[in-house]
């Protein structure tokens, strides 16, 4: 590789690094190709970017970035993965890690804070957007529906007690 191949990976790294608000750090020795590719497909349906990179041009690229916190840990064979879903992101890997022994997650930087495995894991355990916007919607609907509820059990106590006053007088 020469000089202008690694500026031009160095650039487009930096650039995908800069726009994702999650960077997470991985160790895929050992993996299959097989396997690699498995996991390629789950992270491109969590639209989570992928690279295998050099560990010095993964470090040019993080400096004087938003995940610069990284950039110093880069140590041995590792892979990044860049999201804009934090949560995602970090499921999936955490799930894949799981599944595969070889697969570890190592390390990662969510918006310049550094976030050790543990965190990592923990960020995996939360509920995805989609469930936090359905729960959200959930407890705001049910203001209304409870409210429509008690104005209608007013009528239909009336109508209880006017039903029983006519069976009363219907039976005598």
């Amino acid at each position: 590789m020469n000089r202008e191949e690694k500026a031009a990976v160095i650039e487009g790294l930096k650039a995908k690094a800069d726009a994702a608000q999650i960077a997470v750090v991985t160790d895929f020795k050992g993996l299959k190709v097989e396997d690699m590719t498995e996991l390629r497909v789950k992270l491109r349906e969590q639209d989570v970017e992928y690279a295998v990179v050099k560990n010095t041009l993964a470090r040019i690229a993080f400096t004087d970035g938003q995940h610069e916190v990284i950039a110093d840990k880069l140590k041995e064979c590792c892979a990044v993965a860049l999201g804009n879903d934090p949560v995602a992101a970090a499921k999936a890997l955490v799930d894949f890690a799981k599944s595969n022994k070889k697969f570890s997650v190592r390390f990662g930087s969510l918006e310049g804070k550094f976030l050790e495995e543990k965190e990592l894991e923990n960020l995996s355990k939360l509920p995805s957007k989609e469930e936090l916007l359905a729960k959200a919607l959930g407890t705001m609907n049910a203001v209304p529906t409870n409210f429509v509820s008690l104005l209608a059990n007013v009528p239909r106590g009336l109508l209880n007690v006017l039903t029983a006053i006519k069976d009363q007088k219907e039976a005598a």
